[in-house]
């Protein structure tokens, strides 16, 4: 398997399909690089390399004990951008990924990078406080850490039935997108997979939102029960200089997976205008 070596050895496991302009994905909790594979098949079928990695602890890539946050998870990035020479990137990152992608671009700059795309993500930051007032009570994270913790083959089932939409009236329920989410999530380290619900639920992206200085698009669903657009799409979008904001009516947070064409069209779009 094709892996890079991170700054304190972790070997971080990638896809690297295509030729043309990069675009690299970064994936959501519990997922892996997988949860992309729509949009990797439709840019890459239209001439652009397209690149995602599993992060530490997700997936295929190593299971670690520490450096499971942000300031980590975007060295990681740093490094899979300078192994590969990647130069003029679209970064795409969806959820926890989204984080990512911000926190690179405010820890290493934006000399490698040409675009930014957040879909469905956890900036500016999830958890309630008084300065973030229409955030989500700890209660929840702590209720996601639970469900990690005591059983989470029947949590991550569980999980993918609001990741989808798929308990409102009328969802078209697909058996296998729910058992693609399970799998991928039980590919991922129990440590480090608790430890991510920290990383996405409390790190405070609004300094590294104000540091994004190349196009953006944010694109969030309006029906999105895992990251709340009110208080994550509709805010980061006030806080990019010159942000694009699509919001999708009635679309959940797996929107990128069941959603495809329309997300894959509309990325397609943002990528050539």
């Amino acid at each position: 398997m094709p892996t890079i070596t991170a700054k304190d050895g972790t070997k971080i496991y990638y896809k690297d399909w295509g030729t043309g302009q990069p675009v690299a994905f970064s994936h959501g909790w519990p997922l892996n690089a997988d949860a992309w594979d729509a949009q990797m098949m439709y840019l890459g079928a239209r001439g652009y390399r397209v690149i995602a990695h599993d992060r530490r602890g997700h997936g295929r890539s190593e299971q670690t004990w520490h450096g499971n946050e942000m300031d980590t998870y975007a060295d990681d990035v740093a490094a899979l951008h300078e192994a590969l020479d990647l130069k003029d990137v679209i970064m795409v990152g969806h959820s926890t990924g989204g984080g990512e992608v911000a926190h690179y671009i405010g820890r290493h700059g934006s000399a490698r990078v040409a675009k930014a795309v957040l879909i469905s993500s956890v900036p500016p930051v999830m958890l309630k406080s008084e300065s973030n007032p229409g955030g989500l009570p700890i209660e929840v994270f702590d209720g996601i850490r639970t469900g990690t913790l005591t059983d989470r083959s029947q949590y991550f089932n569980d999980l993918a039935v609001p990741f989808y939409g798929y308990n409102r009236e009328g969802a078209s329920i697909s058996k296998g997108v729910i058992e693609n989410f399970w799998f991928q999530g039980m590919q991922g380290g129990i440590k480090p997979l608790y430890d991510c619900i920290k990383a996405f639920s409390e790190t405070d992206f609004n300094e590294d939102l104000k540091k994004i200085d190349v196009p953006t698009l944010v694109m969030h669903g309006d029906d999105d029960q895992i990251v709340p657009f009110a208080d994550a799409g509709a805010l980061t979008a006030k806080i990019v200089k010159g942000a694009q904001l699509k919001v999708y009516k009635g679309y959940p947070h797996g929107m990128a997976q069941i959603h495809a064409d329309v997300i894959n069209a509309d990325l397609l779009a943002f990528i050539q205008s």
